[in-house]
This record gives C-alpha cells, sequence and structure tokens, in this order.
C-alpha cells in the first residue's frame, strides 16, 4: 500500500500533495494568510497578493476556507488587498473575496464580502472601537521616554503606523517599532510595556461587566501557562524580535475552534444541513483540543469528512529550563487537523511556510539538513529549532520556502 500523504515529515518536495490535490476532489483547504500566500512584512499596508492566486482560490469554492488572525474588513482588512489586485468592485461583483474566518474566527464572510460577527454582542463591539484610540495615545506618550527616547516628530507616524483599528481584533504590531527601536533589550522592554497596556485593558473591561469577553493574544508566542491560562510571550532575542502582535481579541476567538466552524459550513454546503446547528461559532464551541475533537467525532459523519489541508507559517518550539514551550498562532489549528485526519482516517495533511525570508525575522528553515538527515538525528531537528523540536506532538508533513513557493504550488495544482 502507498504511504498516505500524513506519513511524510518535513518533506521539501510538495509534489505528492499537488499529485493527489488533482486527483482526489474530496479536499478542504484551511489557510492562514499572512506569511503563506503574501509576504510577513512589517506594515500591513503594504501587502500585495497575485491576481493569479485570487482567480484560483475562486476555483475551490467549497473546497477552501482561510483561517486569520488578521480581518477581511477595515482599511488593514484583506479585502482592500484583494480589491487593488483585482481593480475596483471585480471582486463584489464576480465573487473574489477569499471566503472564511477573519479575528481569529469571530468574522465569518463569503465569498461576496458578505460579513458577520456570529455570536458577538453590540456591548463588546462597542468596546472594542475604543482601543485603536486608547492604543495610539498609550504609544504617543511612551515612546518619547526612556529607554525609547524616539524623536517627537516621529512618534505620531509610528504610532499611526503601528495600531491596526480592526474592527473585531484591534492589534499593536509592534514589528515596524521593534526595527527601529533595534536593540533586543529595548524591544523586551517594549513587549513588557505593551503587555501591561493590554493587561489594564482587559481590567477596564472586567469593569463594565466583560470579564469573560475578552483574551491577549500575541504571536508569535510560547504557547499557554497551564497555571494561568494565559498565552506566554516569547521575548526578543539574537535570532528574531519575538512577540511583535498584541491583539485585543473576544474570547473563544481561536483558530482550532474555526476549525470546526468551518467544518460545519462545509458539510451545510454538502448536504444542506449544519451538524453542529447552524448557530454555531467560536464563541460557543469547546475550549479545549480533546473536546473539540470529541465534539467533531460525535457530529459529523466519517463517511463525508474531506481530507483536509492545513496550511500556516507560525509555530514555536523553545526549550527553557528544560521544558519545551510550544505555541504559535498556527500551531493549535494545525494540531486539530493533524488529530481530526487520525481520528476520522482521512490522511489530513499539514503544510509549513518558511515565512523567515520575509521582513519579519523568524527561525528558519534548513531544508538542505533537512534532505540530508533522517528524524533519527539530532542534526535533523536542529534544521528547524526554534520551529519544533523531535518530541514536538504536531509532526509537519511539507514545508514549502516562503509564500512565492506556496502560491506558484496553489496556482499549478489547483488553478
Amino acid at each position: 500500500m502507498t504511504p498516505g500523504l500524513s506519513s511524510y515529515q518535513w518533506h521539501t518536495d510538495i509534489s505528492p500533495l499537488a499529485d493527489t490535490l488533482t486527483t482526489a476532489p474530496d479536499y478542504l483547504i484551511i489557510q492562514d494568510l499572512d506569511g503563506v500566500c503574501m509576504g510577513l512584512v512589517n506594515d500591513p499596508l503594504s501587502r500585495r497578493m497575485d491576481p493569479g492566486y485570487v482567480h484560483a482560490v475562486r476555483n475551490q469554492e467549497g473546497r477552501f476556507y482561510v483561517l486569520t488572525n488578521g480581518e477581511h474588513i477595515g482599511k488593514r482588512g484583506v479585502n482592500p488587498i484583494v480589491d487593488r489586485a483585482l481593480g475596483n468592485d471585480v471582486a463584489k461583483t464576480e465573487g473574489l473575496y477569499l471566503p472564511g474566518l477573519g479575528a481569529g474566527g469571530v468574522q465569518l464572510q463569503n465569498r461576496f464580502g458578505k460579513v458577520s460577527h456570529p455570536g458577538v454582542s453590540s456591548q463588546e463591539m462597542a468596546f472594542l472601537l475604543q482601543i485603536p484610540v486608547k492604543s495610539r495615545y498609550f504609544l504617543i506618550n511612551l515612546l518619547g521616554n526612556s529607554p525609547y527616547n524616539l524623536a517627537r516628530e516621529n512618534i505620531q507616524l509610528l504610532a499611526e503606523a503601528v495600531v491596526l483599528d480592526n474592527r473585531a481584533s484591534p492589534t499593536i504590531n509592534a514589528n515596524l517599532l521593534s526595527a527601529v527601536l533595534g536593540s533586543v533589550t529595548t524591544v523586551r522592554q517594549l513587549q513588557q510595556d505593551l503587555q501591561r497596556f493590554m493587561t489594564r485593558l482587559l481590567q477596564d473591561a472586567q469593569s463594565q461587566g466583560m470579564g469573560e469577553s475578552f483574551f491577549i493574544h500575541y504571536a508569535p508566542n510560547l504557547g499557554t501557562d497551564q497555571a494561568t491560562g494565559l498565552e506566554r510571550i516569547k521575548p526578543a532575542d539574537d535570532s528574531s524580535w519575538g512577540t511583535t502582535d498584541f491583539q485585543f481579541m473576544l474570547k473563544g476567538a481561536v483558530k482550532e475552534s474555526g476549525v470546526l466552524v468551518l467544518l460545519n459550513q462545509y458539510f451545510a454546503a454538502k448536504t444542506g444541513a449544519y451538524p453542529l446547528g447552524a448557530d454555531f461559532s467560536v464563541r460557543t464551541a469547546p475550549g479545549s483540543h480533546n473536546a473539540l475533537l470529541e465534539l467533531a467525532q460525535s457530529a459529523f459523519d466519517p463517511a463525508l469528512m474531506p481530507r483536509i489541508i492545513g496550511v500556516g507559517d507560525t509555530i514555536t518550539s523553545h526549550q527553557i529550563d528544560g521544558e519545551w514551550q510550544r505555541g504559535g498562532s498556527d500551531r493549535g489549528f494545525l494540531t486539530l487537523v493533524q488529530d481530526l485526519g487520525q481520528a476520522f482516517d482521512s490522511d489530513n495533511v499539514v503544510v509549513l511556510i518558511d515565512s523567515s525570508g520575509d521582513e519579519v525575522i523568524r527561525p528558519a528553515v534548513d531544508a538542505g539538513a533537512l534532505q540530508r538527515y533522517c528524524a533519527t538525528d539530532p542534526q535533523y531537528w536542529q534544521a528547524v529549532a526554534g520551529l519544533s523540536d523531535a518530541n514536538d506532538p504536531l509532526r509537519v508533513n511539507f514545508v514549502l520556502a516562503g509564500h512565492s513557493e506556496y502560491r506558484a504550488f496553489f496556482v499549478a495544482a489547483l488553478g
């Protein structure tokens, strides 16, 4: 019997997956965006998308969804990027927007750009609307002081650039600011200051009766502290800036819950019925990996379960004080895709895009070492240091060298 695609490990040749997708129609691609199909950049307003890729996505209607912590709408959303790639009104009239979930799973969009926020209250949305203004004010008052000491004439522009006024997931994206500061020590101080600011926002929400409404997502991160239930910041070091995205998000807005929402949509399109109910959302989904897996097994018909291809770029793995701390905003959903494949015997596939070649400093994959050594050799795992390790429960099947290589694969195989 030919080995399944899930048996591959950190394989640098994507052709086995390409061959399968062109011959087997029952698959579902769940894909991150930044660093995957477009460059990971310091300024989100500079992002560009290939029109050929957008049209290839349209050809995959019903078999493709995005799952991103970014958003579809707003000045820094993905829809304006699609509009710039295709020209005004083309995407809206021809249904060429990218369908799926934004804001970690609370922002649902179809291919015509119709957006909804299932399970989100008007009070929560009103609170979120205030955060970009508060964030800019905080930075303007912070960055002129020690240890930053930035010129006053530059601070306003920097604050405007790094505060992302996302509708459902307002964010401070410190990539550009980290590059300007340049010092690991200073960036670490910035991380601490931003963390304290975000914590104060949570306290403000609690004082207004929304203590269970929000959480802070750090990207990249070092996983979740089991004692506190909070994500761990990845401190800046000589190899990367560590955590650069500080996102104020709605509780439940985690990508692994979004996988079940998208599967619910997939089954409804296939059968006319929602196995989890028409109102199922990330806000009503169970909160643990095992509970999500059990819910999927109880609700979805194994005979109709597609092969799922999960595509992301952000996973981390670091050993600190003898303990492996694994995180990254794509780790949870990729692990669930992997485990669903095992539970349903659907030969699911995990694809990692090496986004280290983009503007944001990230750990890199040494593709040559992956080809030279076998997985039992310690040097094999040094090839993915900072991303994975020999004991990592997430097993990446295929790895591609950047968004350009992924787009080329996608358009050639699926366009």
